[in-house]
């Protein structure tokens, strides 16, 4: 018999610490930060709950643990935006569908309770946040911001009418020994054109005052895509301090036009895939360690953000983007880099990647059901 129930806070390190069981022997699974999860998931911790609710649920079979996941409302999506949906996500459960189907009835309890006319995960609270169960690239470690799963879990969804949602694809692009010329020459002319000139970073603290403009350009860049809800100030703070130790300087490209405003960003890290394996959920005593030397010496790096301003988007600045990457990752010694997810209907950013033999290694998905 299976039995779902509501975790009390004390058990809340249980329900983060359910898939490191799970994934014990799969050399594919990058495991979170347990401290950095717990933060996450915790009311009192993580100022999205000023916007959101969420109820945790572990599912027991023969009085073991066999699943988990969160019930979450975005009231800002549901009474702003319009969308009735009840979202879920930290779903991990053994494959057995009985277990899926048990743990998503705690899903749509919730959703009618509160008269929402969909369920649809998995999810974070909002659009910055994990998303998506792997469909494809299930012999490839997810990185620091996506989820891997076993390939069960879509079969189970399926099974149980679920109809895919958004479908996110991710690349991995092979890095030239030098710059495109064409890339230089037009990076060159779009400079020129627009009075636009590159910012460059030596110290994080010099990162800060340009973060709150970072995301707002994120809210203009993003604002027409289906998953988007927008980006609270609280919620700046909170990544602010959650990422800012992952952050290199060396790895941020601000440009700037003819005022001083900021019209363009990229975000790139080295790859942390395996430096958290190594890690496995703890930064101490030996974790930070194989962070400290991922962000030293790296052969891979992950494409993260990039943001640009309406009024510039089509017009060219990626190519000064690129030249600045090309530059880094030919000191670094970089020579493959993976893209953040991108929904599949995006194919103005899947473009940008063309040159660089792009090969789409990953793709996930997030599934609907109707209530």
């Amino acid at each position: 018999m299976i039995k779902v129930q509501e975790i009390t806070k004390k058990e809340l390190k249980q329900f983060v610490t359910f898939p490191f069981g799970l994934y014990k022997n799969c050399k594919y699974w990058v495991p979170p930060l347990i401290k950095d999860e717990i933060e996450t998931l915790d009311p009192e911790k993580n100022p999205v709950f000023k916007n959101a609710d969420a109820t945790y649920y572990l599912a027991y079979k023969d009085n073991k643990i066999v699943g988990r996941i969160a019930v979450i409302i975005n009231h800002l999506e549901v009474n702003e935006i319009g969308k009735k949906k009840i979202r879920f996500g930290w779903l991990d459960m053994i494959d057995d569908i009985e277990v899926t189907k048990a743990l998503l009835e705690k899903v749509y309890e919730k959703g009618r309770e509160h008269k929402l006319e969909y369920a649809e995960g998995p999810v974070g609270f909002s659009n910055m946040e994990k998303a998506g169960i792997l469909t494809k690239g299930f012999n490839e470690l997810n990185t620091m911001i996506t989820w891997y799963h076993y390939p069960y879990y879509a079969e189970h969804f399926k099974k149980l009418d679920f109809q895919k949602q958004a479908t996110w694809v991710e690349y991995q692009l092979t890095i030239p020994k030098e710059a495109f010329e064409k890339v230089k020459k037009f990076s060159r002319i779009i400079r020129e054109r627009y009075k636009l000139h590159v910012i460059r970073f030596k110290h994080k603290k010099e990162i800060l005052p340009y973060v709150d403009d970072m995301f707002g350009l994120l809210n203009n860049t993003y604002n027409t895509l289906q998953t988007f809800v927008p980006i609270q100030q609280y919620q700046i703070d909170y990544y602010k301090e959650k990422y800012f130790n992952f952050i290199h300087p060396d790895y941020i490209t601000c440009i700037e036009d003819s005022d001083n405003k900021l019209i363009a960003f990229s975000i790139v890290m080295p790859s942390f895939s395996e430096a958290l394996k190594k890690a496995n959920g703890r930064l101490f005593p030996f974790g930070w360690f194989h962070i400290l030397k991922a962000q030293k010496k790296n052969e891979k790096a992950a494409f993260y953000l990039i943001g640009i301003d309406p009024e510039y988007q089509g017009k060219g600045v990626t190519a000064i983007i690129f030249e600045e990457m090309q530059i880094l990752f030919n000191a670094k010694g970089i020579e493959t880099v993976e893209t953040n997810p991108e929904l599949i209907e995006n194919t103005a950013v899947q473009l940008l990647w063309k040159d660089y033999n792009p090969i789409q290694h990953k793709e996930r998905s997030t599934f609907k059901k109707d209530l």
